[in-house]
C-alpha cells in the first residue's frame, strides 16, 4: 500500500516569532534558516524605501493561516 503524502503547506510559525510569525514560517517551509530571511527581508525594505515590503507584510499577515493545533 503506498501511503499519501500530504502537500507541504505554508503556516506562521508559532516557534520562530518575532512579530507575526510570517518570516519564520516563511524559513521553515523553504528550510532555511529564518535569521536570514529575516536579514534578508530587513535589507530589502530598506533598499526598496520600506513602504512596499511593509505592506506585503501586512497582506501577508492575512493571507498565511497559522497552523492548525495538535492534538
Amino acid at each position: 500500500m503506498v501511503e499519501e503524502s500530504k502537500p507541504k503547506r505554508l503556516y506562521r510559525s508559532r516557534d520562530n516569532r518575532v512579530v507575526a510569525g510570517i518570516l519564520g514560517g516563511i524559513g521553515e517551509y523553504l528550510n532555511v534558516d529564518p535569521v536570514a530571511i529575516r536579514v534578508l527581508y530587513v535589507i530589502f525594505t530598506a533598499v526598496t524605501g520600506f513602504l512596499p515590503l511593509l505592506l506585503a507584510y501586512l497582506v501577508l499577515l492575512f493571507i498565511i493561516p497559522e497552523p492548525p493545533e495538535k492534538k
